[in-house]
């Protein structure tokens, strides 16, 4: 029997490699897992003998090689005096396979490429010899993925078995699949010999042995004796049968000749076999653990229908169903055969990551996201066929290589079916006991899915059943808002809150995943959006003292992009950009009348600064569309254009929950927070739009602002330097940082620096005449009052704009830029404005 945790109230074994396969810790008195144990030498070795396999006979009788039965004896047995015969070479890696009509390569690890098996060994030399001496290998390890009605699951650790980093070169020689989302990149996992999968004492813990009929504990230990694997439920008198129905070397369905059993759960025994009629592959048979048990029947023969169907790299493929007699009762068993997917399951993966103390290590979010990613094109294919996965959970996916697949289909159902539900509590949408199983309750599983991955979730099974802890009691959640509001939107109570699509998701995923990167390493992931356009205009670029004008602000925001489905779109997009009342003048007089349409006048409305008429057709809009986003977000915009920051907050706040991988919906609270005069917030907003996507040219004007307002100069420098040479607004971003560098500084500071600095900016723009002689006016003259109050800090050799950083120098510098301004202005007040500042700027002479 298996170990039982001893910690306080868990009911969990200890696996092989010394974790509880309930709370995922190590044991509290053991200070390291313990070895399996090493099997019994032997005396005398024989030869497997089987199409030149160059393995030796276990003790058991199967080949420590190829894994099957030993031939007979009597077909292979030599004269005691006989020449022992020299054993084959091992090939060298990439020569080719030999066995049948196989065309794969060996690979280094000495196995096939193709089919799987050991490699034929080269013919040995004449002058070879071998000692006789045998040696018997134990690889197996054990893995186990469980499912149950009654709800019981088995707790998931979180473990980093790949390295993870941020793309930015070239991949890397060799086929590269798409996990990653071509953001991460994740290390693959081998392919393992699959005979080293096989359980060497496969059983079903005690624990998890239920009455099939009326899910009373069965076959448990009783006054110090095991429990029985097989009998007699003693309430209802239903029999029950927890062994395996295979054996090694059973030949099933005169095909597949079985090595032994991989895993069990809920819905029955997993075995390893070879397939003897297609190059020796290996496959995979699954199954019924009870055959008195009517639900699981009918799960097992629905999933052979539904795998059938089922045709996506992603998911496993069903290669055959055949039929084998049950040895106790003769009765004919139905066996799926499946392909063999070889690597580990997330499970697994997350498991192997531990702290010194033994509890469980999260995975980095962006390795979690990039999981998820992989697998829900899998679950919206199957969606798109009216199909529901139900029990996605880590111990369903499996990493081979580069690639992420579903396994175990057993409780794949039509959306429409009636019947048992099978699913796993913690992972379960809430709905499920009422409504039952939608496309809405399969994302749930993968949101939490990604809950127990990211960080160390303890109680998501009973205290956080149907909730998420929040911000103040998760890091990564206080670290990444928008990872949280993702997977509160995804795992909401209410089905119709959550993300309509698998590609919804998955779209919305990804956004985070950018910006999650963006914030690790700071370089900028920009992407276009599916729902906003790029923002529509520059505004306070001057970087005024005061804070920004809430109406010009509000407009220049990103407006939502035309619904291709709205009876109206052709002709929207057929409008040209006019001026809003030749607009409102054509939308009124087209007779059509849509969602979209109604957008877009309330849009005219604003711009023309009619609030009453904008409020009219907001009115109309909420009472026939009140859940639609882009109604909750012109609702937003039109109480900020009013400047009732505060109630435009609470619209962009629930577009931002909605669309948690969005840019606009956090630049649109950043800008209510500058408003409302909450630095904090405001620089959180525009520095991570402006961290994910430099295009977002507001972002940094915004948080430059921001930053002047608390006295962060240097931190307003940097905003605004960080718009790339790319934009359009490269030269104002430019500009404003020579201001934000010299406008307002005390004279009596060290400004040495900024001013070699500014200087050095201004002589780079290509700027036209009037616009360079203001700006050079603005850093000379903050050159000359420094100069004036001491020019504290200033070096010998100094200059400014090419003139020597002295009293006479600059002002001369000052009076000519002051008359080049009158000479290019086009008003006399203007001019003779320019003329007086001249004569005050210039040096005093006696002449």
């Amino acid at each position: 029997m298996a170990e039982a945790c001893a910690r306080a109230g868990c009911g969990g074994e200890i696996d092989p490699d010394g974790y509880c396969d309930e709370c995922g810790l190590a044991p509290e008195a053991a200070a390291a897992p313990s070895a399996p144990p090493a099997r019994t030498a032997v005396a005398a070795t024989l030869r497997c003998g089987r199409g030149g396999c160059a393995g030796t006979v276990d003790p058991d009788g199967y080949c420590d090689e190829c894994g099957l039965a030993a031939e007979p004896v009597s077909s292979r047995s030599v004269p005691a005096s006989a020449p022992v015969p020299a054993p084959r070479s091992a090939p060298a890696p990439g020569s080719p396979c030999g066995r049948g009509d196989c065309a794969g390569t060996v690979d280094p690890d000495g196995y096939c490429d193709e089919c799987g098996l050991a490699a034929e060994p080269a013919a040995p030399t004449a002058n070879s010899s071998l000692s006789g001496s045998g040696s018997s290998r134990s690889g197996s390890s054990r893995t186990s993925s469980g499912r149950s009605r009654a709800g019981r699951s088995a707790r998931s650790g979180s473990g980093r078995s790949v390295s993870v980093r941020s793309s930015r070169g070239s991949a890397g020689t060799g086929r590269r699949g798409n996990l990653g989302a071509g953001l991460v990149t994740i290390a693959p996992v081998p392919t393992r010999n699959p005979s080293q999968a096989v359980l060497e004492n496969p059983e079903v813990p005690e624990r998890k042995r239920f009455c099939s009929r009326c899910d009373q504990p069965v076959g448990r230990e009783k006054d110090g004796r095991p429990g029985r694997p097989e009998g007699f439920c003693t309430k209802c008198g239903t029999p029950y049968s927890f062994s395996p129905k295979l054996g090694r070397g059973d030949l099933v369905g005169g095909q597949y000749e079985v090595l032994g059993c991989l895993a069990h759960g809920g819905l029955g025994w997993i075995y390893l076999a070879v397939d003897r009629q297609v190059n020796r592959r290996w496959v995979v048979l699954k199954g019924l653990l009870d055959t008195g048990d009517e639900d699981a029947l009918a799960v097992a023969i629905a999933e052979r229908r539904f795998l059938a169907e089922v045709d996506h790299p992603n998911i496993v493929r069903i290669i055959n169903f055949v039929e084998h007699p049950d040895a106790r009762t003769g009765v004919a068993d139905g066996y799926i055969v499946m392909e063999y997917v070889g690597g580990k399951s997330l499970k697994d993966i997350a498991n192997e990551r531990r702290t010194p103390d033994g509890r469980r290590e999260p995975l980095p979010v962006e390795q979690a996201i990039a999981y998820a990613l992989e697998a829900l094109p899998a679950l919206g294919y199957l969606h798109a066929r009216g199909l529901v996965y139900c029990d996605f959970k880590l111990d369903n996916v499996i990493q081979s290589d580069d690639t992420l697949k579903l396994i175990d289909l057993g409780a794949v159902r039509r959306h429409d079916d009636d019947g048992p539900i099978y699913g796993t509590v913690g992972y379960q949408a809430p709905e499920i006991a009422t409504v039952g199983p939608s496309a809405s309750s399969d994302l749930y599983t993968v949101a939490r899915s990604l809950a127990v991955l990211t960080f160390d979730f303890q109680g998501y099974a009973d205290r956080w059943r149907h909730e998420l802890p929040g911000p103040d009691e998760v890091e990564v959640f206080a670290r990444f808002e928008s990872f949280h509001r993702f997977l509160l939107r995804a795992t909401d109570p209410d089905p119709a809150r959550r993300f309509a699509s698998a590609e919804e998701m998955a779209g919305q995923l990804t956004g985070v995943l950018r910006e999650v990167l963006s914030l690790q390493d700071g370089t900028a992931r920009p992407a276009l959006s599916t729902l906003f356009g790029p923002e529509l205009r520059l505004v306070e670029s001057e970087l005024p003292e005061h804070r920004p004008h809430a109406r010009a602000t509000a407009l220049a925001l990103p407006a939502p992009l035309v619904d291709p489905a709205d009876p109206n779109a052709g002709f929207l997009s057929a409008l040209p950009a006019a001026d809003p009342g030749e607009l409102l003048t054509a939308l009124q007089s087209s007779g059509a009348d849509s969602p979209e349409l109604r957008l877009r006048l309330l849009r005219a409305h604003l711009e023309l600064a009619d609030h009453q008429a904008a409020a009219e057709v907001l009115g109309g809009l909420e009472a026939e569309h009140p859940g639609d986003w882009r109604v909750v977000w012109y609702r937003g915009l039109a109480a900020l254009a009013e400047g009732r920051a505060e109630a435009a907050a609470e619209s962009f706040d629930a577009v931002y929950d909605a669309f948690p991988g969005e840019t606009a919906p956090k630049l649109a609270l950043a800008v209510c927070a500058e408003l409302l005069g909450d630095a904090e917030d405001a620089t959180a907003y525009y520095g991570l739009v402006g961290t994910t996507d430099r295009s977002f040219v507001g972002a940094a004007f915004g948080l430059a602002r921001v930053r002047l307002a608390v006295g962060d100069r240097p931190g307003a420098v940097a905003a605004l330097e960080a718009v790339p040479e790319s934009s359009t607004h490269f030269t104002a971003a430019r500009v404003g940082a020579v201001r934000a560098r010299l406008r307002g500084r005390p004279a009596t500071e060290p400004l040495a620096a900024e001013l070699a600095d500014s200087s050095a900016q201004l002589t780079a723009l290509a700027l036209d005449a009037r616009r360079r002689e203001e700006l050079a006016v603005e850093v000379l003259d903050a050159a000359l009052q420094w100069v004036l109050a001491g020019a504290a800090g200033k070096p010998a050799t100094l200059s400014v704009l090419g003139h020597p950083a002295a009293e006479r120098e600059l002002r001369l510098a000052l009076e000519h830029s002051y008359r080049v301004l009158a000479r290019l202005s086009d008003r006399a007040g203007t001019r003779i404005e320019w003329v007086e500042r001249a004569n005050r700027a210039r040096p005093r002479t006696w002449v």
